[in-house]
């Protein structure tokens, strides 16, 4: 799992993306992203607004986690529902 930190222009560290290392095309890793931030926005007071949204991709350890009694919903990863914070 990678995940990708910024400071925002409002001073703020976010995380703006959550990938999943999915293998190795020869040297190089190949990853798909799970989870992305989408800034929509700056407040008057200058905070950025925005929201995380699925990419539509359900991550390759779901399975395994379902294995060992942690299941995760499908509706985490469609990308058509916001997720606020």
């Amino acid at each position: 799992m990678i995940i990708q930190v910024a400071r925002l222009s409002d001073g703020r560290r976010k995380i703006m993306s959550i990938q999943e290392i999915t293998g190795m095309e020869g040297d190089v890793i190949t990853m798909q992203e799970i989870f992305c931030f989408e800034q929509t926005g700056v407040a008057p007071d200058g905070t950025v607004l925005g929201h995380f949204r699925a990419t539509g991709i359900r991550p390759r350890f779901a399975d395994r986690l379902q294995a060992r009694g942690a299941p995760l919903a499908d509706y985490l990863f469609d990308p058509s529902r916001i997720k606020e914070r």
